[in-house]
Protein backbone atom coordinates (compact mmCIF):
# COMPACT_ATOMS: atom_id res chain seq x y z
CA UNK A 1 0.00 0.00 0.00
CA UNK A 2 1.27 3.30 -0.49
CA UNK A 3 1.42 6.13 2.28
CA UNK A 4 4.11 8.78 2.66
CA UNK A 5 6.51 6.92 4.28
CA UNK A 6 5.84 7.20 7.90
CA UNK A 7 4.88 10.25 9.65
CA UNK A 8 7.97 11.99 10.19
CA UNK A 9 7.64 14.48 7.26
CA UNK A 10 4.62 15.51 5.96
CA UNK A 11 5.21 17.05 2.64
CA UNK A 12 3.78 14.60 0.22
CA UNK A 13 5.76 15.85 -2.92
CA UNK A 14 9.18 15.27 -0.66
CA UNK A 15 8.26 11.42 -0.32
CA UNK A 16 6.79 10.71 -4.15
CA UNK A 17 9.41 8.25 -4.43
CA UNK A 18 8.01 5.53 -1.37
CA UNK A 19 4.86 6.22 -3.45
CA UNK A 20 3.45 3.42 -5.54
CA UNK A 21 2.38 5.35 -9.27
CA UNK A 22 -1.46 5.51 -8.78
CA UNK A 23 -2.20 8.57 -10.86
CA UNK A 24 -1.58 9.45 -13.99
CA UNK A 25 0.50 11.84 -15.33
CA UNK A 26 -2.21 14.08 -16.72
CA UNK A 27 -2.23 17.09 -14.46
CA UNK A 28 -6.60 17.51 -15.23
CA UNK A 29 -6.62 13.93 -13.91
CA UNK A 30 -4.16 14.44 -10.95
CA UNK A 31 -6.52 17.37 -9.67
CA UNK A 32 -9.37 15.48 -10.21
CA UNK A 33 -7.78 12.39 -7.82
CA UNK A 34 -8.12 15.06 -4.69
CA UNK A 35 -11.76 14.96 -3.26
CA UNK A 36 -13.44 15.20 0.13
CA UNK A 37 -15.72 12.82 1.25
CA UNK A 38 -18.44 14.79 3.28
CA UNK A 39 -20.80 12.67 1.88
CA UNK A 40 -19.69 9.25 3.23
CA UNK A 41 -19.39 10.49 6.73
CA UNK A 42 -22.45 12.48 6.93
CA UNK A 43 -24.61 9.19 5.60
CA UNK A 44 -22.38 6.20 6.32
CA UNK A 45 -24.50 3.83 8.81
CA UNK A 46 -22.95 1.10 11.11
CA UNK A 47 -23.44 -2.15 9.39
CA UNK A 48 -25.68 -4.64 11.39
CA UNK A 49 -23.62 -7.95 10.80
CA UNK A 50 -20.05 -7.66 9.01
CA UNK A 51 -19.58 -10.97 6.72
CA UNK A 52 -15.61 -10.41 6.46
CA UNK A 53 -13.63 -13.05 7.56
CA UNK A 54 -11.44 -11.54 10.43
CA UNK A 55 -8.99 -14.20 10.36
CA UNK A 56 -7.77 -12.85 6.88
CA UNK A 57 -6.08 -9.62 8.35
CA UNK A 58 -3.87 -11.33 10.80
CA UNK A 59 -2.30 -13.84 7.85
CA UNK A 60 -0.98 -10.81 6.20
CA UNK A 61 -1.41 -13.00 3.01
CA UNK A 62 -0.01 -10.22 0.92
CA UNK A 63 3.53 -10.79 2.31
CA UNK A 64 3.37 -14.08 0.37
CA UNK A 65 1.56 -17.68 1.36
CA UNK A 66 4.50 -19.99 0.95
CA UNK A 67 6.73 -18.64 4.27
CA UNK A 68 9.12 -21.13 6.47
CA UNK A 69 7.32 -21.45 9.58
CA UNK A 70 9.07 -21.94 12.90
CA UNK A 71 8.10 -23.63 16.44
CA UNK A 72 8.63 -23.01 19.48
CA UNK A 73 9.89 -20.09 22.31
CA UNK A 74 12.38 -18.50 22.87
CA UNK A 75 12.45 -16.96 26.36
CA UNK A 76 14.97 -15.03 28.33
CA UNK A 77 15.50 -15.35 32.18
CA UNK A 78 14.07 -12.46 34.07
CA UNK A 79 17.08 -9.67 35.08
CA UNK A 80 19.07 -11.36 32.87
CA UNK A 81 21.90 -9.63 30.91
CA UNK A 82 21.56 -10.82 27.26
CA UNK A 83 22.85 -9.03 23.74
CA UNK A 84 20.83 -8.67 20.92
CA UNK A 85 20.80 -7.53 17.46
CA UNK A 86 18.59 -4.62 17.22
CA UNK A 87 16.58 -3.96 14.17
CA UNK A 88 17.16 -0.66 12.46
CA UNK A 89 14.76 2.04 10.71
CA UNK A 90 11.65 0.53 12.10
CA UNK A 91 9.51 3.20 13.99
CA UNK A 92 7.62 0.47 15.70
CA UNK A 93 7.34 0.43 19.69
CA UNK A 94 6.46 -3.23 19.95
CA UNK A 95 4.70 -4.59 22.75
CA UNK A 96 5.04 -8.12 23.68
CA UNK A 97 2.17 -10.47 22.03
CA UNK A 98 1.72 -7.58 19.02
CA UNK A 99 2.67 -9.01 15.73
CA UNK A 100 5.35 -7.34 13.90
CA UNK A 101 5.64 -7.77 9.65
CA UNK A 102 8.66 -6.86 7.68
CA UNK A 103 9.70 -6.38 4.70
CA UNK A 104 13.45 -6.19 4.21
CA UNK A 105 15.94 -4.73 1.64
CA UNK A 106 18.44 -3.32 3.28
CA UNK A 107 21.83 -5.17 2.71
CA UNK A 108 22.42 -4.89 6.57
CA UNK A 109 19.31 -5.97 7.43
CA UNK A 110 18.89 -8.96 4.79
CA UNK A 111 22.31 -9.72 6.80
CA UNK A 112 21.01 -9.47 10.40
CA UNK A 113 18.03 -11.28 9.40
CA UNK A 114 20.18 -14.31 8.18
CA UNK A 115 22.23 -13.79 11.64
CA UNK A 116 19.13 -13.86 13.35
CA UNK A 117 17.52 -17.22 11.72
CA UNK A 118 20.38 -19.36 12.56
CA UNK A 119 20.54 -18.29 16.03
CA UNK A 120 17.37 -18.39 18.83
CA UNK A 121 15.14 -15.70 15.66
CA UNK A 122 15.34 -13.33 18.32
CA UNK A 123 16.13 -9.45 17.37
CA UNK A 124 15.31 -5.98 19.59
CA UNK A 125 13.29 -3.72 18.95
CA UNK A 126 14.15 -0.48 20.55
CA UNK A 127 11.48 2.09 21.80
CA UNK A 128 12.20 5.13 20.11
CA UNK A 129 9.89 8.06 21.33
CA UNK A 130 8.41 10.31 18.54
CA UNK A 131 9.22 13.05 20.96
CA UNK A 132 12.95 13.01 19.00
CA UNK A 133 14.57 12.36 22.03
CA UNK A 134 17.30 10.47 23.22
CA UNK A 135 18.52 7.61 22.27
CA UNK A 136 16.05 4.53 23.62
CA UNK A 137 16.24 2.72 27.12
CA UNK A 138 13.39 0.39 26.84
CA UNK A 139 12.38 -1.78 24.01
CA UNK A 140 10.92 -5.35 23.48
CA UNK A 141 12.37 -8.84 22.26
CA UNK A 142 10.72 -10.16 19.10
CA UNK A 143 10.51 -13.36 17.94
CA UNK A 144 10.18 -14.83 14.38
CA UNK A 145 7.57 -17.10 13.50
CA UNK A 146 7.62 -17.47 9.51
CA UNK A 147 10.15 -16.30 6.83
CA UNK A 148 11.06 -16.16 3.45
CA UNK A 149 14.26 -14.80 1.11
CA UNK A 150 13.21 -13.74 -2.52
CA UNK A 151 14.93 -11.91 -5.07
CA UNK A 152 12.98 -9.40 -7.53
CA UNK A 153 14.38 -7.24 -9.95
CA UNK A 154 18.12 -8.39 -8.33
CA UNK A 155 17.41 -7.09 -5.17
CA UNK A 156 17.40 -9.46 -2.56
CA UNK A 157 14.64 -9.47 -0.17
CA UNK A 158 13.33 -10.86 3.29
CA UNK A 159 10.22 -11.15 4.63
CA UNK A 160 9.51 -11.84 8.16
CA UNK A 161 6.46 -12.44 10.64
CA UNK A 162 7.64 -11.79 14.21
CA UNK A 163 5.64 -11.36 17.77
CA UNK A 164 6.90 -9.55 20.64
CA UNK A 165 8.11 -11.51 23.80
CA UNK A 166 9.90 -9.52 26.57
CA UNK A 167 10.42 -5.81 27.62
CA UNK A 168 13.75 -5.11 28.16
CA UNK A 169 15.97 -1.79 29.21
CA UNK A 170 19.18 -0.87 27.17
CA UNK A 171 22.27 -1.11 28.92
CA UNK A 172 24.66 -0.05 25.97
CA UNK A 173 24.31 -0.13 22.32
CA UNK A 174 27.70 -1.07 19.84
CA UNK A 175 27.83 -1.00 16.29
CA UNK A 176 29.93 -3.81 15.07
CA UNK A 177 32.39 -3.54 11.44
CA UNK A 178 29.44 -4.41 9.64
CA UNK A 179 27.04 -1.74 10.63
CA UNK A 180 24.55 -4.09 12.64
CA UNK A 181 24.25 -2.78 16.54
CA UNK A 182 24.23 -4.98 19.46
CA UNK A 183 22.19 -3.99 22.23
CA UNK A 184 23.24 -5.37 25.64
CA UNK A 185 19.88 -5.43 27.32
CA UNK A 186 18.43 -6.21 31.21
CA UNK A 187 15.04 -8.54 30.77
CA UNK A 188 12.48 -6.69 32.92
CA UNK A 189 9.99 -9.24 34.87
CA UNK A 190 6.56 -9.09 35.14
CA UNK A 191 5.72 -8.55 38.88
CA UNK A 192 3.01 -10.66 40.20
CA UNK A 193 0.78 -8.74 42.84
CA UNK A 194 -0.37 -10.82 45.19
CA UNK A 195 -4.50 -11.40 46.02
CA UNK A 196 -5.01 -7.67 47.87
CA UNK A 197 -7.06 -9.86 50.34
CA UNK A 198 -4.56 -12.50 50.62
CA UNK A 199 -3.36 -11.14 53.89
CA UNK A 200 -6.89 -11.17 55.75
CA UNK A 201 -8.35 -14.25 54.07
CA UNK A 202 -9.66 -16.56 56.39
CA UNK A 203 -8.00 -20.60 56.03
CA UNK A 204 -11.34 -22.28 56.26
CA UNK A 205 -13.47 -19.52 53.60
CA UNK A 206 -10.43 -21.08 51.02
CA UNK A 207 -12.29 -23.27 49.66
CA UNK A 208 -14.90 -20.32 48.32
CA UNK A 209 -12.44 -18.34 46.63
CA UNK A 210 -13.25 -18.27 43.16
CA UNK A 211 -10.59 -18.24 40.57
CA UNK A 212 -11.03 -16.67 36.92
CA UNK A 213 -9.87 -20.46 35.91
CA UNK A 214 -13.59 -21.71 36.95
CA UNK A 215 -15.22 -19.46 34.83
CA UNK A 216 -17.41 -21.61 32.08
CA UNK A 217 -16.07 -21.44 28.51
CA UNK A 218 -19.24 -20.19 26.86
CA UNK A 219 -21.24 -17.91 28.87
CA UNK A 220 -24.53 -16.12 27.92
CA UNK A 221 -24.57 -12.66 29.42
CA UNK A 222 -27.15 -13.93 32.10
CA UNK A 223 -24.61 -16.19 32.95
CA UNK A 224 -22.04 -14.05 32.56
CA UNK A 225 -23.37 -11.58 35.33
CA UNK A 226 -24.59 -14.42 37.72
CA UNK A 227 -20.81 -15.51 37.79
CA UNK A 228 -19.39 -11.92 38.16
CA UNK A 229 -21.79 -11.33 41.18
CA UNK A 230 -20.59 -14.38 42.44
CA UNK A 231 -16.84 -13.99 41.95
CA UNK A 232 -17.83 -10.56 44.03
CA UNK A 233 -19.33 -12.15 46.73
CA UNK A 234 -17.36 -14.81 47.41
CA UNK A 235 -14.24 -12.94 46.74
CA UNK A 236 -14.48 -9.77 48.90
CA UNK A 237 -15.97 -11.27 52.18
CA UNK A 238 -13.24 -10.34 54.21
CA UNK A 239 -13.26 -7.13 53.38
CA UNK A 240 -15.55 -6.53 56.34
CA UNK A 241 -12.49 -7.61 58.02
CA UNK A 242 -10.81 -4.55 57.52
CA UNK A 243 -11.13 -1.02 57.45
CA UNK A 244 -11.90 -0.47 53.90
CA UNK A 245 -14.81 -1.42 51.92
CA UNK A 246 -14.68 -4.11 48.99
CA UNK A 247 -14.64 -1.57 46.07
CA UNK A 248 -11.41 -0.81 47.16
CA UNK A 249 -10.35 -4.15 47.01
CA UNK A 250 -11.71 -4.06 43.57
CA UNK A 251 -9.46 -1.44 41.94
CA UNK A 252 -5.96 -3.96 42.84
CA UNK A 253 -8.19 -7.80 41.72
CA UNK A 254 -7.44 -8.67 38.34
CA UNK A 255 -10.22 -10.02 37.77
CA UNK A 256 -12.13 -6.73 38.66
CA UNK A 257 -9.95 -5.21 36.22
CA UNK A 258 -10.05 -7.35 33.26
CA UNK A 259 -14.08 -7.02 33.81
CA UNK A 260 -14.19 -3.48 33.60
CA UNK A 261 -11.91 -3.35 30.79
CA UNK A 262 -13.95 -5.38 28.59
CA UNK A 263 -17.32 -3.17 29.30
CA UNK A 264 -14.92 -0.10 28.29
CA UNK A 265 -13.70 -2.27 25.36
CA UNK A 266 -17.30 -3.33 24.19
CA UNK A 267 -17.89 0.22 24.30
CA UNK A 268 -15.17 1.06 21.80
CA UNK A 269 -16.20 -1.87 20.24
CA UNK A 270 -19.83 -3.63 20.02
CA UNK A 271 -18.37 -6.78 17.95
CA UNK A 272 -15.51 -7.69 19.91
CA UNK A 273 -15.71 -11.03 21.35
CA UNK A 274 -14.21 -12.34 24.78
CA UNK A 275 -13.12 -15.33 22.95
CA UNK A 276 -10.82 -13.77 20.95
CA UNK A 277 -8.72 -11.93 24.51
CA UNK A 278 -5.99 -13.76 26.70
CA UNK A 279 -7.33 -14.74 29.47
CA UNK A 280 -4.35 -14.27 31.31
CA UNK A 281 -4.35 -10.91 32.84
CA UNK A 282 -0.83 -10.20 32.10
CA UNK A 283 -1.33 -10.74 28.65
CA UNK A 284 -4.31 -9.73 28.31
CA UNK A 285 -3.07 -6.02 29.55
CA UNK A 286 -0.59 -6.04 26.50
CA UNK A 287 -3.53 -6.79 24.11
CA UNK A 288 -5.46 -3.90 25.60
CA UNK A 289 -2.00 -1.49 25.54
CA UNK A 290 -1.46 -3.06 21.11
CA UNK A 291 -5.14 -1.77 20.44
CA UNK A 292 -5.07 1.69 22.29
CA UNK A 293 -4.61 4.09 19.63
CA UNK A 294 -2.31 6.35 21.86
CA UNK A 295 0.95 8.11 20.93
CA UNK A 296 3.93 6.60 21.30
CA UNK A 297 4.52 9.22 24.71
CA UNK A 298 1.99 7.24 26.22
CA UNK A 299 2.49 4.01 24.95
CA UNK A 300 6.13 4.36 26.11
CA UNK A 301 4.80 4.85 29.90
CA UNK A 302 2.66 1.69 29.53
CA UNK A 303 5.79 -0.38 28.14
CA UNK A 304 7.53 0.71 31.40
CA UNK A 305 5.08 -0.39 33.83
CA UNK A 306 6.41 -4.00 35.08
CA UNK A 307 3.20 -4.75 36.91
CA UNK A 308 -0.24 -6.12 34.82
CA UNK A 309 -2.18 -4.90 37.49
CA UNK A 310 -0.98 -1.16 37.32
CA UNK A 311 -1.31 -1.43 33.51
CA UNK A 312 -4.61 -2.22 33.14
CA UNK A 313 -5.41 0.51 35.97
CA UNK A 314 -3.49 3.14 33.12
CA UNK A 315 -5.59 1.84 30.21
CA UNK A 316 -8.55 2.22 31.89
CA UNK A 317 -8.08 5.82 32.78
CA UNK A 318 -6.72 6.04 29.07
CA UNK A 319 -9.63 4.66 27.53
CA UNK A 320 -12.12 6.43 30.05
CA UNK A 321 -10.70 10.13 29.41
CA UNK A 322 -9.80 9.72 25.49
CA UNK A 323 -12.82 11.24 23.80
CA UNK A 324 -11.37 11.42 20.15
CA UNK A 325 -8.41 11.37 18.03
CA UNK A 326 -6.90 14.57 15.93
CA UNK A 327 -4.30 14.59 13.58
CA UNK A 328 -1.14 14.88 14.99
CA UNK A 329 0.71 17.68 12.88
CA UNK A 330 -2.73 20.33 13.07
CA UNK A 331 -3.83 18.81 16.82
CA UNK A 332 -6.72 20.36 16.45
CA UNK A 333 -8.77 18.68 13.50
CA UNK A 334 -10.64 15.63 14.68
CA UNK A 335 -10.31 12.98 12.77
CA UNK A 336 -12.95 10.85 13.97
CA UNK A 337 -14.50 9.67 17.57
CA UNK A 338 -13.59 6.69 19.78
CA UNK A 339 -17.16 5.08 19.11
CA UNK A 340 -16.67 4.90 15.80
CA UNK A 341 -13.50 2.14 16.57
CA UNK A 342 -14.32 -1.31 15.47
CA UNK A 343 -12.29 -4.58 14.71
CA UNK A 344 -12.14 -5.86 11.67
CA UNK A 345 -9.24 -9.02 12.67
CA UNK A 346 -9.01 -11.05 15.34
CA UNK A 347 -6.19 -9.28 16.67
CA UNK A 348 -8.29 -6.14 17.67
CA UNK A 349 -9.12 -2.57 16.05
CA UNK A 350 -5.44 -1.99 15.69
CA UNK A 351 -2.51 -4.24 14.46
CA UNK A 352 0.65 -3.32 12.32
CA UNK A 353 0.75 -3.97 8.54
CA UNK A 354 3.77 -3.39 6.30
CA UNK A 355 3.44 -1.88 2.61
CA UNK A 356 5.38 -2.82 -0.45
CA UNK A 357 7.98 -0.42 0.63
CA UNK A 358 9.33 -1.78 4.39
CA UNK A 359 7.09 1.00 6.25
CA UNK A 360 5.55 -0.45 9.10
CA UNK A 361 2.10 1.18 10.10
CA UNK A 362 -0.44 0.28 12.84
CA UNK A 363 -3.60 0.91 11.42
CA UNK A 364 -6.55 1.81 13.61
CA UNK A 365 -10.36 0.51 11.58
CA UNK A 366 -12.96 3.01 11.73
CA UNK A 367 -16.49 3.34 11.02
CA UNK A 368 -16.12 7.13 9.59
CA UNK A 369 -13.43 9.49 9.60
CA UNK A 370 -13.86 13.64 8.95
CA UNK A 371 -11.79 16.51 7.65
CA UNK A 372 -9.80 13.68 5.65
CA UNK A 373 -9.12 14.33 1.40
CA UNK A 374 -8.56 11.44 -1.21
CA UNK A 375 -5.60 11.37 -3.08
CA UNK A 376 -5.22 8.88 -6.14
CA UNK A 377 -8.08 6.34 -7.12
CA UNK A 378 -9.17 3.06 -5.58
CA UNK A 379 -6.35 0.07 -6.08
CA UNK A 380 -6.51 -3.55 -4.33
CA UNK A 381 -2.80 -4.01 -4.89
CA UNK A 382 -0.92 -4.89 -2.06
CA UNK A 383 -4.36 -4.62 0.26
CA UNK A 384 -4.07 -5.12 3.65
CA UNK A 385 -8.05 -6.31 4.23
CA UNK A 386 -8.58 -9.04 0.79
CA UNK A 387 -11.84 -7.87 -0.82
CA UNK A 388 -11.10 -4.55 0.03
CA UNK A 389 -9.44 -1.65 -2.19
CA UNK A 390 -7.70 1.41 -0.61
CA UNK A 391 -7.44 4.90 -1.27
CA UNK A 392 -4.93 7.30 0.50
CA UNK A 393 -6.27 10.02 2.91
CA UNK A 394 -5.09 12.93 4.08
CA UNK A 395 -5.78 15.85 6.67
CA UNK A 396 -7.93 18.53 5.17
CA UNK A 397 -6.15 21.42 7.57
CA UNK A 398 -2.70 20.20 7.11
CA UNK A 399 -2.00 17.62 4.00
CA UNK A 400 -0.63 15.15 6.14
CA UNK A 401 -1.34 11.63 5.27
CA UNK A 402 -3.88 9.92 7.70
CA UNK A 403 -3.83 6.09 6.70
CA UNK A 404 -6.56 5.11 3.84
CA UNK A 405 -10.21 5.04 3.29
CA UNK A 406 -11.45 0.78 2.11
CA UNK A 407 -13.92 0.10 -0.19
CA UNK A 408 -15.69 -3.11 -0.89
CA UNK A 409 -15.26 -4.45 -4.36
CA UNK A 410 -18.41 -6.96 -4.01
CA UNK A 411 -21.80 -5.71 -3.12
CA UNK A 412 -22.21 -8.35 -0.53
CA UNK A 413 -19.11 -7.54 1.15
CA UNK A 414 -19.49 -6.06 4.91
CA UNK A 415 -18.88 -2.78 5.80
CA UNK A 416 -18.82 -1.42 2.35
CA UNK A 417 -16.75 0.66 3.31
CA UNK A 418 -14.37 1.96 6.48
CA UNK A 419 -11.52 3.85 7.29
CA UNK A 420 -7.85 2.46 8.29
CA UNK A 421 -6.34 5.07 10.04
CA UNK A 422 -2.35 5.28 10.83
CA UNK A 423 -1.46 5.65 14.37
CA UNK A 424 1.34 7.48 13.64
CA UNK A 425 -0.54 10.12 12.66
CA UNK A 426 -2.96 10.36 15.11
CA UNK A 427 -3.26 12.33 18.44
CA UNK A 428 -5.62 11.17 21.49
CA UNK A 429 -7.48 13.78 22.97
CA UNK A 430 -7.74 13.40 26.79
CA UNK A 431 -9.23 16.87 28.42
CA UNK A 432 -7.67 17.47 31.66
CA UNK A 433 -10.43 16.62 34.21
CA UNK A 434 -11.60 19.81 35.53
CA UNK A 435 -10.32 21.73 32.69
CA UNK A 436 -10.66 22.06 28.95
CA UNK A 437 -7.21 22.46 27.83
CA UNK A 438 -5.36 20.04 28.44
CA UNK A 439 -1.55 19.98 28.63
CA UNK A 440 1.19 17.46 28.08
CA UNK A 441 1.27 16.67 31.81
CA UNK A 442 -1.88 15.57 31.77
CA UNK A 443 -2.01 13.16 29.00
CA UNK A 444 0.55 11.56 31.65
CA UNK A 445 -1.44 11.80 34.74
CA UNK A 446 -2.72 8.04 34.47
CA UNK A 447 0.57 6.75 36.62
Amino acid sequence: MADDGGGGDNNNNDNMGNQLQLLPENEEEEEDGMETEDRDSEDAEKPGVINFDPSLPTSHAYLGSDMEEFHGRTVHDDDSCQTIPVLPHTAVMLVPGQTLPLQLFRPQEVSMMRSVIQRDRTFAVLAHSDTGGPEAEFGTTAEIYAYREEQEYGIETVKVKAVGRQRFKVHEIRTQADGIRQAKVQILPERILPDPLAAVQLTSFSRLHMHPSCRPPAQSCKQAQCWWNTYRQRNFHCASLTPWPPWVYALYDSESLMNRVKKQLHEWDENLKDDSLPTNVVDFSYRVAACLPIDDALRLQLLKIGSAIQRLRCELDIMDRCTSLCCKQCQDTEITTKNEIFSLSLYGPMAAYVNPHGYVHETLTVYKANNLNLVGRPSTLHSWFPGYAWTIAQCRTCGSHMGWKFTATKKDLSPPRFWGLTRSAMLPRIPQCGEEDAGEGSRLLCL
